[in-house]
């Protein structure tokens, strides 16, 4: 588990401490600009797209995380596909890896990092590697005919892709399934502002040779096209050549043919060509408007280019045949509507293109239907959206989003539920927003959205745009989670951003206000029956396949599918696809909209996390439990830190965790024991074994420094005895061998000499040392004296504060002087002493009692230091009637003063005279002198107060005065010090025992047969000592005091 030793931020979300919206966001951007673009909530990924090549991608971080386990290694989009992957091939469990976030988010990214790590930890063998690289090539393909820049991607997928890549038994990849949802077709025909069409249009020009243009009779200039916006033809950091050249080569890697290449460039020249049609105003005999083809080779080059009548086309552009059981109807178009019917026509060619381009590769990666096979569904969708203005498409894409929800939250409980269930943990209901309700309001098959949608279009009469609100305003008119104009009208309510054409629906991301304008035309998505025919009679095989309805033989008068029933329909098979695998998540967000490095847009990044549902996933993940970890890995993590486990444990895994929590007096709530897992419920408690951990392991790292050190030495000092006695033993034997013979003929000589010189040498040596000795003795004795004689002549004053002292002359005088100056201290303090008054005493005996029990505990200390305690601060002794109140027996007020008392029912304060007697706290109304209440000092339990610079304190009862009393009493004073240190004086010297003061900010008030919890908190001007102390109740037990 790395992910807590030396993290960036916290790694893991359900770790999250205190679990915010903004501590989430500080989170992501901390680790965001440190280059850790990875973060889990539990088994999901969330991924802030960096806008720069990382080095942490390639084969050396494969191999990393192929053999590791998920929470291992640092977080990584690796770490899930290796998950999924292994339990794919290992537990025989299929797996569906869910990508999601707006555009720009780096989703697509995402999927070609799941699809190349599966690639590269799969088998190999050189049919693995062509189905891998069949793979692999399938997407620059569908980048080409489905990707575009946007204002917000420069390589933004404008449809929705699901791709099965499905496996044999070993993990070995056999082949895939891709199934696409949606492609934004208007784009065909329009584009907005700083935007441009799919890329494969201006690839096609800037990449085709002259030749090919001149074959598909192109030019290569892109204003020369309608459908092109040609302010933004080329993109940064994009090569529209190059790329072109990538796709040609990715199809053929796939499979298709050079014909169906070509086929599918023609085709492709023919929705360029479609939009350079320009349609003129014409009249027919009767006056009528119709339409008609200006003069130009465009509508003949089309003919030409695809083996098409140009005759018959421009009767299909500019009329309409409207065919019954028993009749037929021609009727002429007028300009607006001829132009509807040629971009219509664009974009049906485009889409059916793309599908059958998805279906070709579909056959080319299919696996035989005879294998068994395991499946890993990789799904790149667009995100939630809320745009300026939201239309139809944006209408489908959230409701896709929300059925998305909805299974994450159903799968993430059942999940979390049924791992309970396996390690026998009592499983509680988890609260959270089931968006089932909003899913049901616009796919009920009677009475939803959708169906109102299709009714709507379906009807006969004046169908309109505003037909169609209108019948969902009496629908849902009293739906909690649908409004419009009309609706907030019948409930009083006024809202300036409501239109008069939308409705607003309440999604499990915020709210989104749809325009309903063209919703009815683009849930239609008709294509006139006489185009269909046309485009049938064409003389090119592909274009003829695209439009199987224009055959006469297959001619049919029902009405196709609409668009919403279509969609809804391919939403339900993917959502029972998704139920039937493992999910795996990956959520990628979007820092900032200018798609720049190193910034983090705070309000953009707040928005998309509450599209993505990130804090309401770490609610759900961490509602039970935060952390779980199997024993053994448990044990082998935390062992050392109980003396019973470490270095070894020979009995069972379970025994050994039980074993470390006791001994770190872990609360029995805060863990629960499973069958094979230890669970534990609040992230404080696992940093609180990460923190004994890593100092445990400083221990162990001296230990072992310490070992290794000192055998180190060992072993150097052995080795150099071991050969210097061998080089000592050599030495010296050859050495007396050499000089046997003269040592034994001079011994004699020798021997004479050296004792006569002992001799003499000894007689030295004995005089020397007498007189040296006798002359330090001498030089040491006059040297103290002189130091002696010169301090008393410098001794400094008899003042207490006056710490000067002369330095000694010498070292060895040092301890000497010290000791001398620490007695000449002591004579200081006894004189000052001496000097002091018995009242004098005790005002330095109270400032002592203050110091210990405030210092460094209370903000307002040092302001009292210097301040001397009057104890009368109400003039006492001119008030007869306050003087009576304390009693004959009482002996001296010790303190006098006006406090206030805080009402515990509502926060109000009311002015009191409290008088502190040797024995009793008595409190008097402060006008009429009367004692309204007498607390005995043995009847308290201590006091509480706060470290800011307030007079708030709270006396607390014991249980016995609590029997029959209101319960604690709340009070603010002006010279808190000083009354709480003669409080604790006169308990001390009453009752032979310390009054406890506690310094909190959080404490509780017994009131009567309940409590009220106290929450100190320092307001505007961060202790500045200036403002007032206000008190504000929070519900009724809960009181919240703002102090200055």
């Amino acid at each position: 588990m790395p992910l807590l030793d030396n993290p960036v931020g916290v790694e893991d979300l359900i770790l999250l401490e205190p679990l915010t919206q903004e501590s989430l966001l500080k989170n992501l951007q901390l680790r965001f600009e440190s280059k850790e673009i990875y973060t889990y909530i539990g088994s999901v990924v969330v991924s802030v797209n960096p806008y720069q090549q990382l080095p942490i991608y390639g084969p050396e971080f494969i191999n990393k995380y192929r053999d590791c386990t998920f929470f291992e290694l640092k977080p990584h989009i690796y770490a899930l596909a290796n998950v999924a992957y292994q339990s794919l091939r290992d537990q025989d469990r299929d797996q569906c890896i869910l990508i999601t976030g707006e555009s720009g988010a780096g989703k697509t990214e995402a999927s070609k990092l799941v699809m190349s790590y599966v690639a590269a930890v799969c088998g190999k063998g050189e049919q693995v590697n062509s189905v891998k690289e069949q793979l692999l090539q399938s997407n620059p393909v569908l980048e080409a005919f489905g990707n575009a820049k946007t204002i917000r991607n420069n390589n933004s997928s404008r449809f929705g892709k699901y791709m099965d890549i499905e496996f044999d038994f070993k993990g070995v990849p056999l082949g895939g399934v891709v199934t696409n949802y949606l492609l934004e077709k208007s784009r065909v025909v329009k584009q907005l502002k700083g935007e441009r069409n799919f890329h494969i249009f201006h690839q096609l020009l800037a990449g085709a040779d002259t030749q090919l243009l001149k074959a598909l009779k192109l030019e290569r200039d892109p204003s020369s096209y309608a459908y092109l916006n040609a302010d933004v033809s080329e993109v940064g950091g994009m090569d529209d050549a190059s790329n072109f050249r990538t796709v040609q080569n990715a199809m053929a890697v796939i499979g298709f043919s050079e014909e169906e290449i070509r086929q599918v460039l023609e085709v492709t020249a023919l929705v360029l060509k479609l939009g350079n049609v320009e349609l003129a105003s014409e009249f027919q005999a009767n006056g009528v408007s119709a339409s008609g083809i200006r003069e130009g080779p465009g509508i003949q080059e089309i003919g030409e280019l695809v083996g098409l009548n140009s005759k018959e086309l421009e009767r299909a552009l500019c009329a309409r045949t409207m065919e019954t059981a028993k009749e037929k109807v021609v009727t002429a178009l007028n300009v607006i509507q001829a132009q509807y019917a040629r971009d219509a026509l664009a974009k049906n060619i485009y889409n059916r293109l793309f599908n059958w381009i998805v279906n070709r590769i579909n056959e080319s990666i299919k696996v035989g239907t005879g294998e068994k096979k395991k499946v890993m569904g990789v799904l790149d969708i667009y995100g939630f959206e809320i745009l300026q203005d939201n239309s139809f498409e944006q209408f489908v894409i959230n409701y896709c989003n929300e059925k998305l929800q909805q299974v994450f939250i159903e799968i993430t409980l059942k999940e979390e539920q049924e791992e309970y269930a396996r390690e026998g943990i009592p499983w509680r209901k988890v609260d959270y927003f089931d968006n089932g309700i909003i899913c049901n309001l616009i796919e009920h098959n009677q009475r939803g959205i959708l169906a109102m949608l299709d009714e709507e279009c379906l009807r006969p009469g004046v169908v309109s745009d505003s037909t169609f609100l209108a019948k969902l305003n009496q629908l849902f008119s009293k739906h909690d989670h649908y409004e419009s104009k009309v609706t907030q009208n019948a409930q009083r309510q006024y809202d300036h951003t409501m239109g008069l054409s939308c409705f607003r629906i309440s999604h499990y991301a915020g709210k989104v206000t749809y325009n309903v304008a063209s919703f009815i035309d683009k849930n239609n998505d008709l294509l006139f029956r006489d185009l269909s025919q046309v485009m049938w009679k064409a003389q090119h095989t592909l274009l003829r396949s695209l439009f199987p309805e224009g055959d006469p033989k297959q001619a049919s008068l029902k009405r196709p599918p609409t668009a919403g029933a279509q969609f809804k329909s391919s939403v339900a098979i993917l959502m029972k696809n998704l139920y039937a695998k493992n999910p795996n998540y990956i959520r990628c967000i979007k820092p900032n909209e200018n798609q720049q490095r190193g910034q983090f847009s705070w309000e953009l990044v707040a928005t998309q996390s509450q599209y993505l549902g990130l804090l309401e996933n770490v609610r759900v993940r961490r509602a039970g439990y935060a952390y779980r970890q199997v024993y053994g890995l448990f044990l082998e993590r935390y062992r050392m830190l109980s003396r019973s486990t470490w270095p070894s444990w020979k009995e069972g895994d379970r025994a050994g965790v039980k074993k470390v929590l006791e001994d770190l007096a872990v609360a029995s709530e805060e863990v629960a024991f499973g069958k094979t897992k230890i669970f534990i419920r609040s992230p404080r408690t696992l940093f609180f074994l990460e923190e004994q951990r890593r100092l445990k392991i400083q221990q162990l790292a001296t230990l072992i420094q310490k070992t290794y050190r000192g055998w180190r030495c060992r072993t150097h000092y052995q080795l150099m005895r071991k050969s210097q006695i061998l080089i000592s033993s050599w030495f010296r034997g050859n050495r007396q061998k050499k000089r046997y013979g003269k040592m034994r003929a001079s011994a004699l000589l020798i021997q004479a000499f050296v004792r006569g010189w002992k001799a003499r040498k000894d007689y030295r040596k004995y005089f020397r040392s007498g007189a040296a000795l006798l002359l330090s003795s001498f030089i040491y004795k006059s040297l103290a004296q002189k130091f002696l004689l010169g301090l008393k002549n410098n001794l400094p004053s008899t003042k207490i504060l006056d710490h000067k002292w002369p330095a000694a002359p010498y070292k060895c005088f040092n301890t000497a002087n010290q000791e001398l100056r620490q007695l000449f201290y002591r004579y200081q303090c006894k004189k000052f002493r001496d000097r002091l008054s018995a009242e004098q005493v005790e005002v330095l005996r109270e400032k002592l009692c203050a110091s210990e029990l405030f210092k460094d505990r209370k903000a307002s200390y040092p302001q009292s230091v210097p301040i001397q305690f009057r104890g009368d601060y109400i003039g006492l002794q001119g008030n007869p009637k306050l003087q009576k109140l304390k009693g004959g027996e009482e002996g001296p007020v010790l303190m006098a003063e006006t406090v206030k008392k805080v009402n515990r029912g509502n926060g109000k304060t009311s002015s009191r005279i409290l008088l502190l007697t040797k024995r009793h706290v008595i409190l008097t109304d402060a006008k009429k002198s009367q004692a309204r209440t007498v607390i005995e000092l043995d009847s308290l339990a201590g006091v509480s107060v706060t470290s800011f610079k307030d007079g708030l304190f709270c006396l607390h009862m014991n249980e016995m005065a609590l029997v029959g009393s209101k319960g604690d009493f709340l009070l603010i004073s002006d010279h808190v010090i000083e009354l709480l240190t003669k409080m604790s004086r006169a308990v001390l010297a009453a009752m032979q025992r310390q009054l406890p003061i506690t310094v909190t900010e959080k404490f509780s008030v017994k009131f009567k047969e309940s409590s009220v919890a106290v929450k100190v908190i320092q307001g505007p001007g961060g202790g500045g000592g200036e403002g007032k102390l206000s008190c504000k109740k929070k519900g009724s037990r809960n009181l919240e005091v703002t102090v200055p």
